[in-house]
């Protein structure tokens, strides 16, 4: 089992820049994918980016690519979401997630764990 707790939301205006953190407790972080997500007021929950345990690969929505760099650190047990050129419809709650399947996936229920979300603005 682990926890995961995120850090690092604010307010920001358009065309800033915010990293997300997600503290993971226990000691097999290393055989998590790691994902985010966000959900906007309203909205379903929608997949963000993903890293692999060993980061080797990542993937991320269209809606991101080129903006927003996931990362993860695994000798500090953390992941991060790195938001650059931010928008206003960048504005949600940012949640992490665990995964233990064999690949990267943006389908959220195979996500096992999570945490319990950051708040990003962006102002236009």
């Amino acid at each position: 089992q682990v926890q995961l707790v995120e850090s690092g939301g604010g307010l920001v205006q358009a065309g800033g820049s915010l990293r997300l953190s997600c503290a993971a407790s226990g000691r097999t972080f290393t055989t998590y994918n790691m994902g985010w997500f966000r959900q906007a007021p309203g909205k379903e929950r929608e997949f963000v980016a993903a890293i692999s345990w060993s980061g080797r690969s990542t993937y991320y929505a269209d809606s991101v690519k080129g903006r927003f760099t996931i990362s993860r650190d695994n000798a500090k047990n953390t992941a991060y979401l790195i938001m650059n050129i931010l928008k206003p419809e960048d504005t949600a709650v940012y949640y992490c997630a665990a995964d233990v399947s064999a690949a990267i996936t943006t389908e959220r229920p195979k996500y096992r764990y999570w945490g319990q979300g950051t708040q990003v603005t962006v102002s236009s």
